[in-house]
């Protein structure tokens, strides 16, 4: 493949970002600093205290931000009647696994929110986190809620090829920004690197895991979810027909449909 331009995939992110239709409007929205200075932006739907989600954009580990999905943050307060505290992590190849897992459970260490929540890489960031803090007997959330998320970095799934070219994420760039985040292939099969392969998923929050028909990642996502109902762990599934990878963030009819479907779901995993 061509190796992609880092800057120019990053700006061009900030600029898609731009055009997108803004999110609605809540009673307060701020950038805040979070532990180690970290950047954060608090979502609020209304004055009054309401349960609150950390977010954790998707990107490949490489690029997006706090702007990218500032509208998704904004639907889902608006529709879950959440408050969301997005976290801009820090990014591959800049800092490599596992900078980004340390930077959302310090968060979710910080903040103790009611659910954990992230699209794609921040799928996968969300339940690393939670099983970081497992593993270290902490606290964890109540919920999390893993969108088109990676869990198996060694890329091995079949979907990887059969959705991996024309569907928007194709197999050959999913391959480069896994390197970026993990350079080390054997590590890329190690289970502290991929969810998929961890031989012990008891303990973990109740997920809700939505996948996309047309995605190079159906594949693991819908096996994690699988491997989480086995291990006793209370799962909402569903793979939304005719979609492909980044519905969340977009604005067709269809997109919207299944991000109201998600949301409806959260609402009902939410304590």
């Amino acid at each position: 493949m061509t190796v992609p331009s880092l800057r120019e995939l990053r700006e061009n992110s900030r600029k898609r970002a731009g055009l997108r239709l803004r999110g609605p409007e809540l009673a307060d929205v701020a950038d805040v600093a979070g532990p180690g200075g970290l950047a954060l932006r608090h979502y609020r739907p209304s004055e009054g205290r309401r349960p609150l989600v950390v977010f954790v954009h998707g990107g490949a580990w490489v690029f997006c931000d706090l702007d990218t999905h500032d509208r998704t943050c904004r639907r889902l307060a608006r529709a879950c009647d959440v408050e969301v505290l997005a976290v801009d992590y820090r990014l591959a190849p800049e800092h490599p696994y596992p900078a980004a897992i340390e930077d959302a459970a310090e968060v979710i260490r910080w903040a103790r929110p009611d659910a954990v929540a992230g699209d794609s890489a921040g799928g996968y960031l969300a339940t690393m986190a939670c099983l970081l803090l497992r593993d270290a007997g902490e606290p964890l959330p109540a919920a999390q809620v893993l969108i088109c998320p990676n869990t198996d970095l060694t890329l091995s799934q079949p979907s990887i090829k059969e959705k991996g070219t024309g569907y928007g994420l194709d197999a050959d760039f999913v391959a480069w920004s896994t390197e970026q985040w993990v350079p080390d292939p054997v590590l890329r099969a190690d289970p502290r690197v991929s969810p998929l392969l961890v031989p012990d998923l008891t303990g973990l929050p109740p997920a809700l895991m939505v996948t996309a028909e047309h995605d190079a990642l159906r594949d693991e996502g819908d096996a994690y979810a699988r491997r989480l109902a086995e291990a006793g762990v209370r799962v909402i599934h569903r793979q939304e027909p005719g979609l492909a990878h980044g519905f969340v963030q977009n604005a067709d009819p269809e997109s919207e449909a299944a991000t109201d479907r998600l949301f409806a779901d959260l609402r009902r995993l939410l304590p």
